[in-house]
């Protein structure tokens, strides 16, 4: 595997969320990403992502998703 295709890169982005990959691997992701301005900024999404999962992980449950921790919208607001 010498040379990517951004459908190759992004999958082994996403993959490189959950394994580490080999050195020959993460090689050829960093030329490709080095010359691909989309898949580079497709993995800094998944970075930004995945540190906002977390965050969203560590909250306490009865916060996480029910929006309790947000003001009300005021009487006779748009």
């Amino acid at each position: 595997m010498l040379k990517l295709n951004c459908v190759q890169a992004t999958r082994m982005l996403s993959e490189s969320q959950e394994r580490d990959l080999s050195t020959p691997e993460r090689t050829v992701l960093r030329v490709h990403t080095w010359i691909c301005s989309g898949c580079r900024n497709f993995g800094g999404q998944l970075g930004f992502l995945r540190q906002a999962m977390k965050g969203l992980a560590s909250r306490p449950d009865d916060t996480a998703l029910s929006g309790d921790d947000e003001d009300p919208p005021a009487p006779g607001a748009r």
